[in-house]
């Protein structure tokens, strides 16, 4: 069994991320979306908060199972049995960071590869960032979350 994590803070998961899980489905059989507890960068969500939405997001996804953690990313690698990271690339300002990202991630452990996925087109754009700025301000985000995500957001910002 081919199974892979797709690493990150989804501080919440957008559409650009659902669109590389879909990518990353028809690739491996088990995807380990792993979120972040990230309490350096300050998310807006909790943990618990960003675990229940990716886990709304993916529900009709059989090969999903998402978990938190607060731990290096080649250790939880290792505890999984997973030896593939799955990364989106958006634009050419996320590749140097992702690039060396990766490339500590293989100092750590050679036997770890990182892919990297782009995007549809019409998902480019859109950012976990980008979806808290509108937010910050009362703006329209519904068009770039799954609805379930959005409704949870209501619910939590209520």
């Amino acid at each position: 069994m081919r199974s892979a994590i797709y690493p990150g803070t989804f501080d919440p998961i957008t559409n650009g991320h659902l669109d590389i899980i879909t990518r990353a489905c028809k690739m491996f059989d088990r995807i380990i979306v792993a979120v972040a507890a990230s309490e350096a960068k300050k998310p807006m969500f909790t943990l618990e908060e960003r675990i229940q939405m990716v886990q709304a997001a993916t529900r009709d996804f059989p090969k999903i199972e998402v978990i938190g953690f607060d731990k290096l990313l080649v250790d939880l690698a290792q505890d999984l049995e997973a030896n593939i990271v799955v990364r989106g690339l958006r634009a050419v300002s996320d590749f140097e960071y992702e690039l060396q990202m990766g490339y500590a991630n293989a100092s750590l452990d050679p036997d770890l590869e990182t892919i990297y996925l782009m995007p549809n087109l019409q998902h480019a754009f859109v950012s976990s960032s980008v979806v808290r700025a509108i937010l910050a301000y009362n703006g329209k985000v519904d068009h770039l979350l799954h609805p379930e995500v959005h409704r949870i957001i209501q619910k939590i910002r209520a």
